[in-house]
């Protein structure tokens, strides 16, 4: 039974960082960053293929194999896509959000698409399709720009081709199927003005720069695989890649809970996200000194009525003239930070509040020198014996209408109770992301059961029709076996037909040798019997079938072969037309007799060459009532 991640013991642990690593070196393919569970499914289904007991034993399958790697990779990428995957979503975006986003845009502005794990090209298509129906064949062509990315080389291969059988094309609807495909060799084949539109190339959406200034990014069912870290460093490339107000397409499985900073929800059932801007700095606030604006001196302002003022408005509040003094601190400062009255009118740089609770001196000089208000994120304050506050430092240059600075004013808000809820609400946010991302991976995990039972349905069915060609094919040979059968039973009817004619003429040629009185050998160019008549059994004492086949200079009968093989040769050659020799033989009963050989050549079919020889023994033996032939 395959391991869970759970089960796993420290050496199938250490095992798999090794093979993992091994691939990453060997072939640059970083897996760390998907889900392990996923990745030792996946590896142990390769294992079993392979018959490897151990994760280490594994990767000397692939060290021995090298072409094991490729069917490793394509066990990882889980190419699982079709047109309009899905439904509603394409739904969504074509009916909603590209008529949105096409009117944000200048006729002649660019759309620019990004489809991140494109697979084998049917998702990139299928936003061609929707963008040339909202847009119109010619404006697409002349405005649009797909980038299709995945880190299949294999897939990107079969969608650069961007034809597909009749099952592939079943979810296009029949319009835009008649209208943006053709019939080539029976497949499906996009017509080439979509097709030029869409860009395919590798990409590593972990590892690679990613597009930018993308209008639409389309990543359905790619983040799932990923765990929390890399999601992370993924989701913060995307909204790099994607426009001001761009939008994001996600896979069912796949949201955004964690990152509502960055994007904002348009759709959370279709997974469909646009890109919140970063935040800007607000205009600089600038504190003016009050000055007639008539030309004429304001009145005198009460010295009570400014303390009360000053020491009324909640806040701690300093003012800093051009020359590095303490001129102003009101109640609330002078209780927060200890300031004695003493104190005023002392240079500021020689007091401890210049760089406690933050470094102000460098502040102000910056406020004075650019002539804008700064803002110090919120610090920790703690009084000698008493509780840390939390304060919000702002310095704002004070200027005069008529140009030139009088000095600056430091402003000390308290935010402890604001920081206090902040820290609450992170930890509940905390929690709830926490709760949010278990969900997730439960859902994830279900999602990519489901892709995996997906892939290997899709896998049955392959199975399925190879055996079904298969069966095919055998059906193919059993029918050529029956007509070769056919031909064969023919071939044999004529075989039995010739053996009787050729049985026939041997018969007819054996009853003319005996009627001559003729014994007949017939031998071929490498002086091998091919023939021994019944005359030739008779004189000789030897079978027929001991002689056929046989070398008639290794027959041990009673004719002197040696005494033959010129003139057989001189027949052979055509230097002679017929030999005749005459010799002093042993016939089968032991006696001396005088016979009379005959060679004559075995003529070719065509007539032209010799083939063998035909040897004709005749003696005068009483035995076999002969006559004695004269030499």
């Amino acid at each position: 039974m395959p391991l869970t991640d759970t089960q796993l013991s420290t050496q199938d642990t250490d095992e798999l960082k090794d093979l993992l690593d091994y691939l990453k070196r060997s072939r640059g393919f970083d897996f760390s960053a998907y889900k392990k569970t996923t990745l030792v499914r996946r590896i142990q289904r390769r294992m079993s293929a392979t018959n490897a007991a151990s994760f280490a034993h594994y990767r000397e399958v692939l060290e021995a194999e090298p072409e094991e790697f490729a069917e490793l990779f394509d066990t990882f990428l889980i190419n699982v896509t079709t047109f309009f995957r899905d439904g509603e979503p394409w739904e969504f975006l074509s009916s909603e959000i590209l008529p949105r986003l096409l009117a944000d845009k200048r006729p002649t502005d660019p759309v620019r698409v990004w489809s991140a794990g494109c697979a084998t090209g049917e998702e990139p298509f299928t936003i061609a399709m929707i963008l040339a129906e909202s847009m119109g064949l010619d404006d697409f062509r002349d405005r649009v720009k797909i980038y299709a990315t995945d880190v299949d080389e294999h897939a990107l291969t079969i969608a650069r081709q961007a034809s597909y059988d009749s099952g592939k094309v079943e979810s296009v609807p029949p319009a835009m199927l008649d209208r943006y495909f053709e019939r080539v060799n029976g497949n499906y084949v996009l017509l080439k003005d979509l097709r030029r539109a869409v860009v395919f190339g590798r990409h590593d959406i972990l590892q690679d720069a990613p597009i930018s200034r993308v209008d639409l990014l389309v990543c359905r069912n790619t983040l799932m695989y990923f765990n929390a870290e890399a999601q992370a460093k993924i989701i913060a490339r995307l909204h790099f890649s994607l426009a001001d107000g761009g939008f994001l397409l996600l896979g069912r499985a796949e949201t955004l809970l964690a990152h509502t900073s960055t994007f904002r929800a348009i759709d959370l059932k279709q997974r469909l996200f646009s890109k919140i801007q970063s935040p800007r700095l607000n205009p600089h606030l600038y504190l003016m000194a009050t000055e007639s604006s008539n030309g004429r001196e304001a009145p005198p302002v009460d010295d009570d009525l400014r303390d009360q003022a000053l020491n009324t408005t909640g806040v701690a509040q300093l003012v800093i003239d051009t020359g590095g003094r303490l001129v102003l601190a009101n109640e609330f400062a002078r209780s927060l930070f200890g300031i004695s009255d003493r104190d005023i009118g002392t240079p500021f740089h020689s007091l401890e509040l210049s760089y406690r609770p933050v470094e102000l001196r460098s502040l102000i000089d910056r406020a004075t020198a650019e002539l804008r208000h700064v803002v110090v994120p919120p610090s920790e304050f703690r009084q000698p014996g008493g509780d840390p506050v939390w304060l919000q430092t702002q310095v704002i240059p004070l200027s005069r209408r008529t140009g030139g600075i009088k000095g600056v004013s430091i402003i000390f808000t308290d935010v402890s109770a604001q920081r206090r809820l902040q820290q609450a609400l992170e930890r509940t946010s905390l929690e709830f992301e926490s709760t949010a991302e278990q969900l997730q991976s439960a859902n994830e995990e279900l999602e990519t059961t489901n892709e995996e039972l997906q892939s290997a349905v899709e896998e049955l069915e392959t199975t399925n029709e190879e055996l079904q060609a298969s069966f095919e094919e055998l059906e193919t040979m059993n029918e050529e076996l029956q007509s070769t059968i056919e031909e064969l039973q023919a071939l044999n009817d004529v075989a039995r037909t010739y053996t009787r004619d050729l049985d026939t003429v041997n018969h007819l040629l054996e009853s003319i040798f005996t009627g001559l009185g003729g014994r007949v050998i017939v031998i071929d160019r490498e002086l091998t019997v091919i023939y021994w008549n019944k005359g030739a059994e008779e004189l000789w004492g030897i079978r027929s079938d001991e002689a056929v086949h046989a070398p008639l200079a290794k027959l041990d009968f009673g004719l002197p072969v040696e005494s033959l093989i010129l003139p057989i040769d001189r027949v052979l050659a055509q230097k002679s037309a017929r030999e005749t020799v005459h010799l002093a033989v042993t016939n089968r009963r032991g006696r001396a007799v005088e016979c009379e050989v005959t060679i004559a050549p075995l003529m070719s079919p065509e007539g032209n060459d010799v083939d063998g020889v035909i040897i004709i023994t005749s003696d005068s033996s009483a035995d076999d009532q002969q006559p004695r032939l004269a030499r």
